[in-house]
């Protein structure tokens, strides 16, 4: 079959569908231009390469011959990658919350030739199933919709319009003051589960910036069922399904409540993140499991997911020849096979049963403890640990062998900010070189090929950078840039810091809302300038901003920094002290304003100079 238009794009999402019968178009001038031209709605995909559901729709439905003629005929047809275009996915995420209450991908949205939401859904089965509109349906009613009731789609968009652009205001700012986080961390902890820790049920994702200011405000206020929901969570996860048993690494989240069974793709950014309040929670309790788990996730990132440059790996998938989960599950037959007499402690320790405790395989996870499974087997604590890992070993090995899911080597310069950022976090508590090291070789990947004329880059694939970087890239790579100079104080990082600190607040910084945009005002303009503030599976770069902005006021004494520090946390404390779970990276950069650094002033009386450390 003859590629479509994806065939030249360099995003591993855009090329799985590059021999689709769908004529799929990037999202570009030639596309959009052909929209208006023949004035057809145009269909927008988005998705990334790690999302099983998105396999399983373009297998479905955009491998379908049938279904792929009607979108031909009726539609001109995008496909997006959502990573590298984080600002297209997000005004059409936000849409598809307003109009269906839940978001998520693939995400599936009708447009008009200029860019207006008519009709917005996520994933759909090929034929009408269980009361929801097949795919194949979908697609001939909005066709004839567009050709036969004109008005009615119009209404729809200007209506979806509308909403949008309500959602961008921001409410009145209100004062910073203790009781903002009080209100908060109560707030957060009555969404705590107890029992499996994590907030919700299911499914149940990591949340990692909720955690860190649990613990932080445990310190401020004393109470320490703060710190121990944190710790409870923190253990949880590292004993369940959802960190990689074998390996280390942590996958997206839990279908369930108990962190059993993952959804088994793994993001650079849970990778990135999840090490940073492991590592906070060993300063704290000199737990040597906390520190296994900072000493395995980065190796694991070193080990499957670092370009040979430097740069890191955005994603794996869940999938693996064909299906979900298949790399990571066991037989327990397999692990007799492979482990003989070592098999029956180590199935013991992470519940590997006959008949599977997961879809007739098993997950491993640990729900007994190590000193009870060593008494059963007449073992010392240390004897069964050292069984362990050598199990673990062998296992790796024999894993090594099988078909490894697929791999997205777009390096993202927001996430390798986070994961830098992970690196001389876990380089603090375990003094591993290799960590520091690998923070240094990724801030030089970027500056030597996700920089040109001084602006970052969003996105690096195949030798080729491209897109102009967006607020979360230059706040998190400034972020990044300061983790650095703190761990090695070497000018050159604090000068870049500076450097893209004052990018951000020249080209993105909103002087009616006091807060910044998601894009710079150079950017391609969108239906919206929109903004993106929620903390949630990421940190939102507002509040990534707020924080390094109030870092290099202390470092560098620069008012503007601290101005627009304050403007970003007092225009969101009331939402964030109301509704907590989308704001645990802002809590944290109000919980460091309150607290202020211990500031260190040191005077060279030979130069007369004073030198301020925060």
């Amino acid at each position: 079959m003859e590629p479509n238009k994806l065939i030249h794009e360099s995003s591993p999402y855009l090329l799985q569908h590059a021999h689709n019968p769908v004529h799929w178009y990037p999202w570009s001038d030639e596309a959009l231009k052909k929209a208006k031209d023949e004035n057809k709605p145009i269909f927008l995909s988005v998705g990334y390469s790690a999302c099983h559901w998105c396999h399983v729709m373009a297998h479905e439905s955009f491998e379908n011959q049938e279904i792929a003629q009607i979108m031909n005929e009726n539609f001109v047809n995008i496909k997006v990658d959502r990573e590298e275009r984080p600002d297209i996915d997000d005004i059409y995420q936000k849409v598809c919350q307003l109009v269906t209450g839940s978001g998520g991908w693939p995400l599936s949205v009708f447009l008009t030739p200029d860019q207006r939401p008519f009709y917005v859904g996520t994933y759909f089965p090929p034929l009408d199933s269980y009361g929801r509109p097949g795919f194949g349906s979908v697609t001939r009613q909005l066709a004839q919709a567009w050709k036969e009731k004109p008005h009615d789609v119009e209404s729809a968009s200007e209506n979806f319009v509308n909403s949008l652009q309500k959602t961008e205001s921001i409410t009145v700012p209100s004062k910073l003051d203790r009781s903002v986080l009080d209100e908060a961390a109560v707030n957060l902890l009555s969404l705590g589960d107890m029992t499996n820790g994590g907030f919700g049920s299911a499914p149940k994702f990591p949340n990692a910036a909720n955690l860190s200011f649990m613990l932080r405000y445990s310190k401020l206020s004393g109470i320490s069922k703060f710190q121990e929901f944190t710790l409870k969570t923190l253990t949880k996860m590292a004993n369940g399904g959802i960190y990689d048993q074998i390996m280390g690494g942590f996958h997206r989240y839990s279908t369930d409540s108990r962190w059993h069974v993952p959804h088994f793709e793994k993001m650079l950014y849970d990778n990135a993140l999840l090490p940073v309040v492991y590592a906070e929670a060993y300063q704290i309790t000199k737990d040597e499991k906390y520190l296994d788990v900072i000493n395995q996730t980065l190796g694991y990132i070193l080990k499957e997911m670092t370009s040979p440059d430097g740069g890191f790996y955005s994603a794996q998938d869940a999938d693996s020849e064909g299906e979900e989960g298949k790399y990571y599950v066991w037989k327990k037959s397999e692990i007799r096979e492979i482990l003989g007499s070592d098999s029956d402690l180590f199935c013991l320790y992470y519940d590997v049963v006959d008949g599977g405790n997961f879809e007739g395989h098993n997950i491993l996870h640990n729900t007994i403890h190590l000193s009870s499974a060593a008494f059963q087997y007449g073992k010392t604590e240390s004897e069964a640990r050292d069984i362990i890992q050598k199990s673990k070993e062998k296992l790796l090995q024999e894993r090594n062998k099988r078909v490894a899911p697929g791999r997205d080597e777009k390096i993202l310069t927001g996430w390798n900010g986070l994961m830098i950022t992970g690196f001389l976090r876990g380089y603090r508590v375990t003094k591993n070189d290799s960590f520091l090291k690998a923070a240094e070789n990724c801030i030089r990947f970027i500056e030597e090929k996700m920089v040109k004329n001084g602006e970052l880059l969003h996105t690096y694939k195949d030798g080729q950078a491209k897109l102009r970087a967006y607020l979360d890239d230059y706040a998190c790579f400034v972020t990044a840039l300061l983790d650095y100079f703190e761990a090695k104080p070497v000018k050159k990082y604090l000068d870049l810091a500076v450097h893209y600190a004052n990018y951000l607040l020249e080209h993105f910084w909103d002087e009616n809302e006091k807060n910044f945009f998601f894009t710079a005002d150079n950017h391609e303009k969108l239906i919206i300038r929109h903004k993106n503030i929620y903390d949630l599976s990421l940190p939102s770069g507002n509040s990534v901003a707020a924080g390094a902005l109030l870092r290099l006021y202390h470092i560098m004494q620069d008012k503007r920094y601290l101005d627009a520090s304050l403007k970003i946390m007092e225009s969101l404390s009331t939402m964030a002290a109301e509704n907590p779970f989308g704001f645990g990276q802002l809590l944290n950069v109000i919980y460091m304003h309150l607290q202020k650094p211990v500031e260190i002033t040191m005077i060279n009386y030979a130069n007369k100079g004073t030198v301020h450390l925060a």
